[in-house]
């Protein structure tokens, strides 16, 4: 009886040590980028906010959600374990240094102009040519389109600061996606009716990243509870509510 008791008891140790799921709350990190994610009241919101506490909810974890700048985010789920960030766009640069979770977010990043700049983009060789493009620089499009070399980027601190640069006529183009453009445009008291689209260059998906310690059991489970919430409507809904309309993920 006791060797079949130190064997139950070995077994639930070893599933629980296999699992590797929540022995502690995860660390998790947002950024102000509404409608995907924004402090709302003090507290975290957006469509990506509950996404996360709905997969929290059904696999019984607990977590801490914290809205910071992105690249502290970013550099806090690169380097300590246990932590995440999201939304995060999965790109070929950033492809090794997490593991992730996905995707939530399906969007289009285009050069944008103020309308009847003039200007006109119908490839990456033209972008060359019309003059400085304000990005933010820890964004995944400046990190594209640096690899891609191009040399008039003007890599900026935030989007604020990027969209005040193009209300004011400071630089002719702008980088941003179709998912957040509205909010984004209104950090410089623009509106999508004062821009146009000049040329499309990237369609991306956004997912949660963890930092690349993290148990390899803990991210199958995030990815079968999200899979669970596509299939039942769950996730749907949240999409729809948050950004109706608009193109949802596979």
């Amino acid at each position: 009886m006791r060797t079949l008791r130190r064997c139950c008891l070995l077994c639930l140790m070893l599933c629980y040590a296999g699992l590797g799921l929540a022995a502690e709350p995860l660390q998790l990190y947002t950024e102000e980028y509404p409608p995907l994610n924004f402090s709302q009241a003090g507290k975290p919101a957006g469509l990506g906010v509950e996404v996360v506490e709905e997969i929290l909810r059904r696999t019984g974890q607990q977590a801490s959600i914290e809205v910071v700048p992105w690249a502290r985010g970013y550099q806090a789920t690169l380097s300590q374990p246990n932590t995440g960030l999201f939304v995060a766009m999965r790109t070929e640069e950033r492809e090794q240094l997490f593991k992730w979770v996905g995707p939530i977010i399906v969007g289009v990043t285009s050069f944008y102009a103020l309308k009847g700049s003039g200007l006109t983009i119908a490839s990456l060789e033209d972008a060359r040519k019309v003059g400085t493009i304000a990005v933010p620089r820890q964004w995944y499009s400046y990190q594209t389109l640096e690899a891609k070399g191009l040399p008039n980027l003007y890599g900026v601190i935030g989007p604020k600061q990027m969209m005040t640069m193009l209300h004011h006529r400071r630089v002719p183009v702008v980088v941003a996606d179709n998912v957040t453009l509205e909010s984004l445009l209104a950090l410089g008291d623009l509106k999508p009716t004062d821009v146009e689209p000049l040329y499309s260059f990237l369609r991306s998906y956004a997912y949660i990243a963890f930092s690349p310690s993290t148990d390899d059991a803990l991210i199958a489970q995030w990815q079968t509870t999200l899979d669970a919430m596509k299939a039942d409507g769950s996730f749907a809904a949240i999409y729809q509510r948050w950004l109706p309309g608009q193109e949802m993920p596979d």
